[in-house]
């Protein structure tokens, strides 16, 4: 057999294998059930104490905040109706939604906001950070009234209230010391109904839905590994979306006319995090090396498939306080001198350069998420070693690669990881801050790159306390251009949102953040 062959019939025993287990469950055809097919499952329903986009996707149907995004990254009212603003930008009133319930029966009220917020300020969520620089305090006026008090004016501020670390916890459980990671319970209009780890997490309807009872059943977010048997099953009927479908897959799927391909843009950034603080990596010639020995454009048109766009900045185009900014061109034989000036040469003639007795040999980290995690990191790995750099693909499950990835510095040994960010605010603020400041370096924030710089820090503070938005975008502009030079994070990409609906689903709401969020209103047909 031939190894093609081989490969489509170990793909077909794999999604052979996946409805097998799978049929137990539930089937698409049922009209009262949603099935979304998904690379990667959640780690947790905490949303005060989570980083990835999957545990933030099944959290939307769970809680809601305060205000919400829209599909296309607008401020909508979700539980407060209304706000008021001080002159000075400091204070904000909030008006709530009244005859709310939690699951649990307990009723949504200011008190119920001001204990959310007293848990996410104690500082011990890893999404502490996006609040305790920013918020001073939350006061309740009256029953439905909550007043925050700010440290400083933030033009963003709407826009943290909208991350889904500001989905609003069962006040009951908070008091009870629940684990919310595992036994989730908020406003929103579904609720957790059994959590088969490493398979499916089923939610079922919220009938006290303040918004009216969900015109679904059920909702189940189902793991399937394989990018190309989510784009069968969808053809199938076995699933009713498929999330990030292969590019390979794209012009198939829309040539069915049962199946909605939907190719939109996202917010995200996909880049590699080079470890400022490690023996090779902290010269930042070395660094510059590898941004210049990596053709973009052809990672995007041969593997992304043209559905991905080379971008210069940690930010995507439709991120609030993105700008165009100059960075390095690939340009692979400049690559070779700056190694050379930096000490590098090959000396025994294996191909792979030498310096002081220690070839460059460097970890290059990847996951299994999807096809993309896999292949464009193999181009990398390929790119670099046309230079010189021996790279070493290490590829680990998601949660594996989180817990390598934070590790505290003393501890560190990651080099270069394949990673991307979603910033959930859709503001700038949420990249540059957490990623970019020197003060947050992982495990207390998310600066895995171990970066640190002044101007930088300078830069991203002011657009961090303006309230004018063009002075914040010409001091993220500059942070960017430093960091252009510096290449903590090597931007690859912004790629586009590839997800397949069955167009009998309406009203299932896919968000440029990267997820799909199933409301009160998603029926079928």
């Amino acid at each position: 057999m031939s190894s093609s062959g081989k490969r489509v019939v170990v793909l077909f025993l794999s999604v052979l294998l996946v409805v097998f287990c799978f049929a137990g469950l539930a089937t698409a055809s049922n009209k009262d059930t949603l099935i979304i097919g998904k690379g990667t499952e959640a780690l947790g329903m905490d949303p005060q104490d989570l980083t990835d986009t999957p545990s933030e996707e099944v959290c939307h149907s769970i809680y809601e905040g305060l205000v919400a995004f829209d599909e296309k990254m607008k401020i909508e009212p979700r539980l407060a109706t209304n706000w008021d603003i001080s002159e000075d930008g400091k204070t904000w009133a909030f008006h709530l939604r009244e005859g709310v319930t939690f699951h649990s029966g307990s009723p949504f009220n200011a008190e119920a906001v001001k204990k959310n917020f007293d848990r996410i300020l104690s500082g011990k969520y890893k999404r502490s950070s996006l609040y305790t620089p920013i918020v001073e305090s939350v006061e309740v006026k009256d029953e439905y009234t909550v007043v925050f008090k700010l440290k400083t004016s933030f033009g963003a501020f709407l826009n943290i209230l909208a991350h889904t670390a500001g989905l609003i916890l069962d006040p009951k459980g908070i008091d009870e010391g629940t684990d919310f990671v595992r036994n989730p319970s908020g406003t929103g209009p579904f609720m957790l109904d059994e959590w088969m780890q490493g398979d499916y997490i089923a939610l079922k309807a919220f009938d006290k839905y303040w918004g009216g009872k969900p015109k679904l059943a059920k909702a189940i977010f189902k793991t399937i590994p394989e990018d190309s048997a989510r784009g069968m099953m969808i053809e199938t009927g076995e699933i009713d979306v498929a999330e990030q479908v292969p590019p390979q897959d794209v012009e198939r799927l829309k040539s069915n006319k049962d199946v909605d391909m939907r190719v939109e843009p996202s917010v995200v950034v996909q880049f590699l995090t080079l470890n400022c603080q490690d023996e090779f990596l902290k010269n930042v010639h070395v660094r510059q090396a590898i941004f210049m020995a990596i053709d973009r454009e052809a990672i995007c048109k041969n593997i992304l498939m043209g559905f991905a766009t080379p971008v210069d900045s940690m930010v995507a185009p439709l991120v609030n306080g993105y700008s165009e900014v100059e960075a390095l061109s690939y340009d692979p034989e400049k690559a070779k001198v700056l190694l050379a000036e930096a000490g590098w040469k090959d000396d025994n003639g294996d191909g792979v350069l030498d310096k002081d007795g220690k070839p460059l040999e460097i970890k290059l980290l990847t996951h299994g998420r999807n096809t993309p995690a896999l292949k464009v990191p193999e181009a990398v790995q390929a790119y670099l070693s046309q230079i010189g750099i021996g790279a070493k693909m290490v590829v680990m499950d998601w949660g594996a690669f989180l817990a390598e990835t934070r590790k505290p510095v003393e501890e560190n040994t990651t080099q270069i990881s394949f990673y991307g960010w979603s910033p959930s605010t859709g503001d700038a603020d949420w990249v540059y801050r957490p990623l970019a400041m020197s003060d947050q370096w992982v495990p207390e924030g998310a600066n895995r790159a171990l970066y640190a710089n002044k101007e930088v820090d300078e830069a991203i503070m002011i657009g961090f306390s303006s309230v004018d938005q063009e002075v914040r975008r010409q001091a993220y502009a500059k942070a960017q251009t430093i960091i252009n030079q510096e290449i903590p994070w090597l931007p690859l990409y912004t790629r586009m949102n590839l997800h397949a609906v069955r167009k009998n689903i309406h009203k299932v709401r896919l968000s440029p953040l990267d997820f799909v969020e199933v409301t009160h209103e998603t029926f079928k047909d």
